[in-house]
Formats: structure tokens, C-alpha cells, sequence
């Protein structure tokens, strides 16, 4: 039966005898690779926060190899089909609590942030300052635009910049993000402003591993141009 837990890199491990403190030979290739999986599939259970009796999974290995299983593989199932369950309550567990935790630290950010000099407000709640003025168009929402931005969080953790890739992005207006969809369209090109976006008008709840949910975002965005929709990536 396949595992949701254990990576399939774990098939075809050849399992000694020898018990956990005995120290692997890591010049032979055999004894090497066998230490690298099982390197792989203790970073993996630890990842996902299961609790695991060492001594016990190697026995399971050991077990399973030799083709004289101690569980039945209804019981496997059941087992298993157990973890899984609790594996993804505890996952939602941390998600809400994170989402909770970043939504007030966004807050209590975004709250800080409108007092200061040259930061503007709008009705949705997204912030922007203006850095620098531009004499260009402004934006449609059926355009397609060309940026340069860095984005980070509110710690100052950059996770995405166009600006350290060397390369701007053009994007369509309308599809994007709704914080930098009304921020676009308000910009003319030669733009660069500065944006925090509150969590409802970024990622939300479903925010990615880099970001995280409920995140506010602060974004430097320079408007170099509009471009023909053919440009879109």
C-alpha cells in the first residue's frame, strides 16, 4: 500500500540488521545511499510533525522487506488513514493560528503606517506613497503593464523582486492581485510608489508558504509602461 508519508524514494531500500546507533560505512555506495534516504524520510516526518518511535519504523522497514508484515493491511489502512486526519488537523490548526496572528500584526501595522508623512488611504484600505512622479498614461484595467517591484513583508523578508531578478514583469492589470490592480490604475507611468496591502486585497487566508495567510504586503513599484497585451507573462 502507498504511503502519503513516506517518500518513494523509500522503495527498494535495502534494510540491515544493524540498530540505529551503529554508524553506516559512507564509503560504500550501498551504505551511503540507504543513509541518505532514511536522512530523507526523517526530514520529512519531522516536517510534518509526526511522532515517530525510530526504533519501531526501522522494524516496520526491516519488516515490510522481509515480507512478514506485523499488521494486516487493513490494519496498515486504518493506521494510516488515521494519521492523516490528524496530520491535517494539526496543519489546519497552524494555519488559523498563523492567519490570526498575521492578521493583527497587519493591522496593527497598516494602523502605524497612515500616520505617517505622504502616506494616502483609500476607501478598499490600500496605502501608497508616492516616491517618485511620472508624466505617462494611466493604466486601463484591459492593459498590460510593465513593472519593476520588490515585494516583502511587514519583517522586511523580501520573497519576491523583479528588481533582484534583472528582468521587470508585465502582468495584464486585471490580473493580479486586488491591492495592485486599484493601485495600477491610479498610477501614471514613470510612477514609483510605494504600497502596503492589507491581507483582504492581497493573498488572504491563502496566502503561499513564502507569504503566509493573512499577510500585509508592502510593495515598491515602479510603472515603466503599458504594453501591447501580446506582452503579458
Amino acid at each position: 500500500m502507498k504511503s502519503y508519508f513516506i517518500p518513494v524514494l523509500a522503495l527498494g531500500l535495502l534494510v540491515s540488521s544493524a540498530s540505529a546507533q551503529d554508524k553506516p560505512d559512507l564509503t560504500n555506495p550501498t551504505q551511503k545511499t540507504s543513509y541518505a534516504i532514511g536522512l530523507d524520510i526523517a526530514t520529512s516526518l519531522k516536517r510534518q510533525d509526526i511522532d515517530v518511535d525510530a526504533k519501531a519504523l526501522n522494524a516496520g522497514i526491516a519488516d515490510g522487506f522481509a515480507g512478514k508484515p506485523a499488521l494486516t493491511d487493513e490494519e496498515q489502512k486504518a493506521v494510516i488513514m488515521d494519521l492523516q486526519k490528524s496530520a491535517m488537523a494539526r496543519a489546519e490548526e497552524k494555519q488559523k493560528a498563523a492567519a490570526e496572528k498575521n492578521l493583527k500584526a497587519g493591522e496593527a501595522f497598516l494602523a502605524e503606517n497612515a500616520k505617517k508623512e505622504g502616506v494616502k488611504t483609500t476607501a478598499s484600505g490600500l496605502q501608497y506613497k508616492v516616491i517618485k512622479s511620472g508624466t505617462g498614461p494611466l493604466p486601463k484595467s484591459t492593459d498590460v503593464v510593465k513593472v519593476h517591484y520588490t515585494g516583502t513583508l511587514i519583517d522586511g523578508t523580501v520573497f519576491d523582486s523583479s528588481v533582484q531578478r534583472g528582468t521587470p514583469a508585465t502582468f495584464p492589470v486585471n490580473g493580479v492581485i486586488p491591492g495592485w490592480t486599484e493601485a495600477l490604475q491610479l498610477m501614471k507611468v514613470g510612477d514609483k510608489w510605494q504600497l502596503v496591502i492589507p491581507a483582504k486585497l492581497a493573498y488572504g487566508e491563502e496566502g503561499p508558504r513564502s507569504i503566509g495567510p493573512n499577510s500585509t504586503l508592502i510593495f515598491d513599484v515602479e510603472l515603466l509602461g503599458i504594453e501591447k497585451p501580446a506582452a503579458a507573462q
